[in-house]
Order: structure tokens, then sequence, then C-alpha cells
């Protein structure tokens, strides 16, 4: 998956919408886009959604994630009740504050499909692992938390509210210091747990040329997907972060030279010498390449 778009879960034209935006996934929040007092009719909605957007096989539409409410709002099980019944097929957890959170979750999720007569492990977790200040120094213990885990994203506007910052970004769009930080841990925290890191959201989505450079630049650093907030975002994800015909044939042809080389540490193609680390690199590019438009 390349692309996660947000969609308000009270709107149900945006949800019908987001269907055909060309999303690999959608992010149906019940989070910061919901006002406290509607809290109960976007679970309604995303309930009503869920049931009817579900019943299409999966192959055929988005990967759907539910953001739920963090576990220190106590509504957290308000919309696990409303939404599991309808198969989603994660959920995104906010400001969880590393392995344990995710735990907790998953606790939560398993009395829930028991309830629905759903198989346990079926609604995976992904959490967003910085948005509070002490969950940035719990990013190294998601590994092997939880068999859901499918992923981790980060996020800065949560936390740059926490720190009492004025901004997160500099005149030029580029993230400051501790939120250049919290990408780099998220990304890392992703690698130690061996699941994908999923870049976080360019809030000024009619700047268009400063977006395309914050994906290419994910891209470049090892995410391999950036969440949207807005439709018009999902095109450009989708075509920076899908490998280009040239980084495939590249990544082949080092896969093929260490197949016909087995014992080597280092093969040379075109008069570049590559060694393990590139090899792993390439293995990974090719395994994404499969499933870069469902699933992981």
């Amino acid at each position: 998956m390349r692309s996660f778009l947000f969609v308000p879960a009270d709107s149900a034209k945006k949800l019908d919408k987001a269907m055909t935006s060309g999303a690999d996934a959608l992010i149906v929040d019940l989070e910061d886009s919901i006002a406290l007092n509607g809290k109960a009719f976007a679970r309604q909605s995303a309930a009503a959604f869920l049931k009817e957007a579900t019943a299409v096989a999966a192959a055929s539409r988005p990967y759907l994630l539910v953001r739920v409410n963090g576990l220190q709002t106590g509504l957290t099980d308000a919309d696990l009740d409303a939404v599991a019944p309808g198969k989603p097929d994660a959920i995104m957890l906010p400001k969880a504050e590393g392995g344990a959170a995710v735990m907790h979750a998953d606790a939560k999720l398993a009395v829930r499909e028991a309830v629905s007569g759903l198989p346990d492990g079926a609604i995976k977790i992904l959490p967003i692992a910085t948005e509070t200040a002490a969950a940035l120094f719990l990013v190294g213990t998601f590994a092997g938390a939880s068999a859901r885990l499918i992923g981790l994203t980060w996020g800065a506007e949560d936390l740059s509210a926490e720190l009492g910052a004025h901004a997160n970004r500099d005149t030029e769009n580029r993230f400051l210091d501790p939120y250049r930080l919290a990408r780099a841990l998220c990304l890392a925290g992703a690698a130690a747990a061996q699941v994908p890191a999923i870049d976080t959201v360019y809030v000024d989505f009619r700047d268009q040329k400063g977006f395309r450079r914050e994906c290419e630049e994910a891209c470049r650093d090892g995410f391999v997907a950036k969440m949207a907030i807005h439709p018009a975002q999902v095109p450009i994800i989708n075509e920076v972060f899908t490998p280009s015909a040239q980084a495939l044939l590249r990544a082949r042809a080092i896969v093929d030279a260490f197949a016909q080389n087995p014992g080597a540490g280092v093969v040379g193609i075109g008069g570049v010498m590559y060694d393990r680390p590139h090899l792993a690199r390439a293995r990974r590019l090719l395994e994404g390449a499969k499933s870069s438009t469902r699933g992981n």
C-alpha cells in the first residue's frame, strides 16, 4: 500500500467519494476530525459505511482502517463496539505510547472479534507512534508487541501542541528539528519491528510542489507510503511510491547476480559494485512492488 487517505466518519458523501479516489487505503476518522458532540453520529456513520464497503471483495476495494480515539480518552471502547462488527481491515491507534498500547488495543479487539464472530487477529493495528512526548521514548518497543501490527506511522500536529511549539514547519514547509527527530524515530522503530514505515500528512494540500518534494524525500529515506488529507494528494503519492521500471530492472539485476554467485559478498554489474546491503534493499523493492496497490 502506498496511499492512505483520511476521511471524516461523519460524512457519507465523502466516504463514498473516497472509495473511487484511487487511494490504496482509507482511514475512516473518528478522532481529530470529529467534535466530541458528534462522536456518536460518526460511529453510526462509520458502521454503516463499513457494512456496505466490506461486502465488496477485498481485492476490489481500498484497504479500510478506522482511526479510533486514543486509549487515554476513554472513548476507544465505544468506537470499537460500533465498528468491529463492520469488519474493518485494521484500526489506526492514535497517541500510541509504545508496544504496551498496541497490546492493550490487541486485547480489546480480541474481545470484539469473539463477540462479532470474527477470527482472532482479523482486525490489524496501525499505530501513530510519535504524537506525545512520552511516545518518543518508546518507539523502539513495538517489535513483537502483537501479530496485528501492520506498520508504523508518525504525527507532528499533536506532538507540536504537547511541546508547546508555535509551529512544526519552517517558512519552506519543511519540518523543524523536533519533528525531524520524530520522523527518524518512526523510521527506525518500524525497521526494528520489521513492519512498513508510513510517512505523515502534509496539511497544505494546495502546495503540490512542496508535497511532491516531501513524498520523494520520504521514499528516498525508506518510507513505503504516505498519508493524505485530500484526494488531490493521492495521485502524487501513488506515483512517487511506485518504483520506476528502471529501479525494478536494477533491483532484479542485483538479485539475479547474487543468485548466480551465492557465495559472493560483492558482485559487479555494469562497472558498479554491489554488496549484501544492496541485495537486501533490492529484495525489499521487488517485494514491495508486488503489493504496491493492495495489502501488506
